[in-house]
């Protein structure tokens, strides 16, 4: 199953960019709960909100080297949920940031996942599970605009005024 979802925030694009290659970092900071191997793996929750509680899952995040093109910079990334792996499905995709002026940034991730369960979990992905994925993903990648958003705002005030 395919998953697609963005937020834009306004930020410049090489200010995202240079948050977004420190991600890990950035997620321990933000909301992850922990790094696990000191380099690209974090543990985090994923999951939304709904009824005035959160409902999430502690996952597994792993993040490789950030792959730079013209148009946006991207970072490999795959999750998977701690515990009972095999009662939830694993995700890959790209996470990026991309340019959409002057002082606006897409952050977006596109994603892939294949339910558990064989047929019965197809069925069951087509019937409502997909919502929840979708509603996971756009959490996760709200929360990452936010920290994005977050990091480049104290680097920005952080930076030396340029002389006039």
């Amino acid at each position: 199953m395919f998953l697609r979802a963005f937020v834009e925030i306004r930020v410049p694009a090489e200010a995202a960019t240079n948050v977004l290659r420190r991600l890990p970092q950035t997620l321990v900071e933000s909301f992850a709960v922990e790094a696990i191997d000191h380099g690209h793996t974090v543990l985090a929750e994923v999951g939304f909100p709904m009824a005035g509680r959160r409902l999430g899952k502690q996952v597994e995040i792993e993040v490789g080297d950030p792959v730079e093109t013209p148009s946006r910079t991207w970072l490999p990334l795959t999750w998977k949920a701690t515990g009972a792996e095999g009662l939830f499905p694993s995700l890959e995709g790209e996470l990026e940031a991309a340019p959409l002026g002057k002082d606006l940034t897409q952050i977006g991730l596109s994603a892939r996942y294949k339910p558990p369960f064989g047929v019965l979990g197809t069925t069951l992905d087509r019937m409502f599970l997909h919502r929840v994925a979708e509603a996971t993903v756009q959490d996760f990648v709200q929360r990452v605009a936010d920290a994005v958003e977050d990091r480049s705002a104290t680097i920005f005030k952080a930076a030396p005024k340029p002389k006039e």
